[in-house]
């Protein structure tokens, strides 16, 4: 069950990769997290560790109904054009996103987590994280970078909770309220820019020099 959790984790990540739309990568970025709720509340069980499933709790509310809300809510505010903006196609971004999680699973042999369940979820945690980075550098808008921000976290805390048998509990919260208050503060920002320069196209942005 739990590698179908984590199967689930990864799918949602290259659905993001292919997402051409905004809406599009907003849902993906609620069901890569509602999967992350799930391995932690699957964790709560097999582990006996209440914390745990206080995590999945907070995992669901903020990070699958709260932040996906918050950014919807954004989007409308400043009527951000639907269309993502790829410097490189969707195609092509499926084929890199494929050829991270390669690199990711040799990146964890090489580390020497084995041949079970705990590699694979370190595999994943790795390709989530190379993913969401890959998808700030290869989209226009400065709304779609955010969320590569966001997906990037998600690998950080998989990663961390599979390493380290789970953060400490206080660590969990301060972190989870960071990155709440993160999307609050970078959402603000991204209106104001959009209210500057009437557009959050990162590519014309770069050319304000001199």
């Amino acid at each position: 069950m739990r590698e179908l959790i984590l199967f689930g984790v990864l799918a949602t990540t290259y659905l993001m990769v292919i997402a051409k739309r905004m809406p599009a990568l907003i849902r993906g970025f609620r069901y890569q997290s509602f999967f992350l709720f799930l391995i932690t509340l699957v964790a709560g069980y097999t582990e006996k560790q209440i914390n745990l499933y206080f995590i999945a709790l907070l995992i669901l509310v903020l990070k699958v109904f709260i932040i996906p809300h918050v950014l919807n809510l954004i989007a409308k505010k400043i009527s951000v054009e639907e269309n993502l903006g790829l410097f490189v196609n969707a195609q092509l971004s499926l084929i890199v996103a494929l050829a991270l999680t390669y690199c990711s699973r040799v990146f964890s042999e090489t580390l020497g987590f084995g041949m079970d369940y705990r590699l694979a979820a370190i595999t994943v945690a790795f390709s989530v994280i190379f993913i969401g980075a890959f998808l700030m550098i290869s989209r226009m808008k400065a709304f779609a970078q955010v969320t590569g921000l966001l997906v990037m976290e998600n690998g950080i805390f998989l990663f961390a909770s599979f390493v380290s048998g789970g953060m400490p509990f206080f660590v969990e919260i301060a972190v989870f309220l960071d990155v709440f208050v993160s999307v609050i503060i970078m959402g603000l920002f991204i209106y104001r820019v959009n209210k500057l320069f009437t557009h959050i196209d990162v590519n014309k942005l770069s050319r304000l020099k001199g």
